[in-house]
């Protein structure tokens, strides 16, 4: 097609709403005017890059409701400056390139090069996937809507393929990222006998919905079952990133991070004796028992920060049968060895009599 041909092409794209044809179009033109007439296919692609930007008047717009409980289908929150995500090298590094590209839009079309508009974050609850949601709104200076699919909308099922479209259609009018969570609720794998058969015919509308979404919208799907996942699904996202339950060291960054101001008052051994012995917390939780120990902290101004810390500790994931009972009050024991009997008993909640007659048969074994 030469330029001429296009034109009716992009301006039926624009009559028509459909934004991604229009944006292909329109990258087509630049590209076969680009020696001749430069300066036109460069004003090209800057007004293509700059409708991403966000207005104050995209938020007062209408969130679209389901008809049949009049609830609105999605939350927006503006951008608010966050704290980046604590994560291995390698996946902040993706996710660090999907932002680096999403700001290099304009270098990247001038190249007739597609910037990616969507990631598919996986792993076990509470490793921060709904965190790098709003981080990556906060860096790209977008508004995220968010669509929880289990709870809005799977309980309407006759109008769900209307919901998500509509949804769809709003989030690109907006120039926002569109996070939808929980998507293995709605795109589960088309061979699963035991699913209704309207379940799968959302699959196909979600892949519609994916397939047709716009550069300029970004989506960012999240999923603690990727196993349920349709296979058609990961191949609509760009990027595909697992997020991993944190490390020692990432996890010794969150508590340092969380208990900035508090760590000065409790000894370096408690703060190992945390970090060890949250190897099996995610981020999230981590995070809320560092919350759990400042108030703890700030409540109980008399008491030991040390013991409120291993208190808190030993309620997290308090010792269920006597072998491990015993193991905890030996290891408490030897790593604190100024704790006395009634201290590890507190920490424990394990009764004084028998963290008396653990310790003391410890003795008589050695």
């Amino acid at each position: 097609m030469n330029v001429y041909e296009l034109m009716p092409e992009l301006i039926k794209a624009a009559l028509n709403n459909d934004r991604k044809m229009l944006e292909s179009t329109a990258i087509m033109i630049s590209k076969k005017i680009r020696n001749k007439y430069p300066e036109v296919s460069k004003n090209i692609i800057k007004s293509l890059s700059m409708n991403r930007a966000f207005t104050a008047r995209s938020l007062n717009s209408q969130v679209p409701v389901d008809h049949e409980s009049r609830y609105e289908l999605a939350n927006i929150k503006e951008p608010i400056d966050i704290l980046p995500p604590i994560l291995n090298a390698q996946t902040l590094k993706k996710i660090n390139d999907f932002i680096l590209e999403r700001n290099s839009i304009n270098e990247l079309l001038e190249q007739d090069i597609l910037p990616p508009n969507s990631i598919l974050l996986f792993g076990l609850p509470g490793v921060g996937k709904t965190y790098i949601a709003n981080w990556l709104a906060s860096e790209l200076k977008l508004p995220l809507i968010t669509l929880d699919l289990a709870s809005s909308i799977s309980s309407y099922l006759g109008r769900t393929g209307q919901n998500i479209h509509s949804i769809f259609e709003y989030a690109k009018s907006q120039n926002a990222i569109l996070f939808l969570d929980e998507l293995d609720a709605i795109a589960k794998r088309r061979d699963d006998l035991g699913d209704l058969g309207e379940l799968k015919r959302l699959v196909n509308v979600l892949l519609k919905e994916l397939e047709e979404c716009s550069y300029s919208c970004i989506i960012i799907g999240a999923t603690n079952h990727p196993e349920l996942l349709d296979n058609a699904i990961w191949r609509r996202f760009d990027r595909t990133i697992e997020i991993q339950m944190p490390t020692e060291s990432e996890r010794k960054s969150l508590i340092k991070r969380h208990l900035e101001g508090y760590i000065k008052l409790f000894m370096p051994e408690t703060l190992d004796y945390l970090i060890k012995n949250t190897n099996v917390v995610n981020a999230a939780d981590v995070c809320k028992l560092c919350e759990h120990i400042k108030r703890q902290i700030v409540l109980n101004k008399s008491s030991d920060v040390n013991i409120i810390i291993l208190e808190e500790v030993f309620a997290l994931n308090p010792p269920k049968s006597k072998e491990s009972k015993i193991a905890i009050c030996k290891n408490l024991h030897k790593n604190f060895p100024k704790l006395s009997q009634r201290d590890i008993s507190q920490i424990t909640q394990i009764p004084l009599s028998s963290v008396s007659r653990y310790l003391t048969q410890r003795k008589e074994n050695e």
